[in-house]
């Protein structure tokens, strides 16, 4: 298999993201953290994931912060990987993509997974984008402000 290329200089967030969760087993493994799964046999049992490919995908989520290694909650010898603080700040990112995998990828009325409060059983609402005073965006309401066009230009 040949190795990506990295993006870990580059200057695009989403490139320098996609490097550390791009891949599938990643968001996937995100995935089951955030339902609660903290244990390697949990994640490879409910991933039906190889073992080497599973510890390397774990090896570097703990490596770039996104989960790290605690004792056991049940007091035994093994450890558990539970999200970091950086982690968890993923969650809109799964929710995201949660949500557009509902809207287009199921037929009407085809059984899936739904994100629910869970204070109070209902659906999460729409992820929304909203402008600094309240507008709520779409993608043409927003530009990328690219860095060459942040940097002050020389005087002549």
């Amino acid at each position: 298999m040949a190795k990506r290329a990295s993006h870990d200089k580059a200057e695009c967030p989403v490139a320098r993201t996609v490097d550390i969760i791009g891949d599938e087993w990643s968001l996937l493994i995100l995935r089951d953290a955030f339902d609660g799964l903290r244990r390697f046999g949990e994640f490879q049992k409910n991933l039906g994931l190889a073992k080497n490919i599973l510890a390397t995908r774990l090896r570097h989520l703990v490596a770039h912060g996104i989960l790290e290694h605690a004792p056991a909650s049940d007091g035994s010898a093994f450890h558990e990987y539970v999200l970091t603080d950086k982690g968890r700040d993923l969650f809109h990112v799964l929710v995201g993509l949660r949500q557009w995998g509902e809207h287009h990828c199921f037929q009407p009325g085809e059984p899936h997974s739904v994100l629910v409060d869970a204070q109070k059983g209902q659906p999460v609402r729409p992820l929304e984008v909203h402008a600094h005073d309240g507008r709520r965006l779409d993608a043409t309401d927003a530009v990328v402000k690219k860095v060459s066009e942040q940097k002050p230009r020389a005087k002549r």
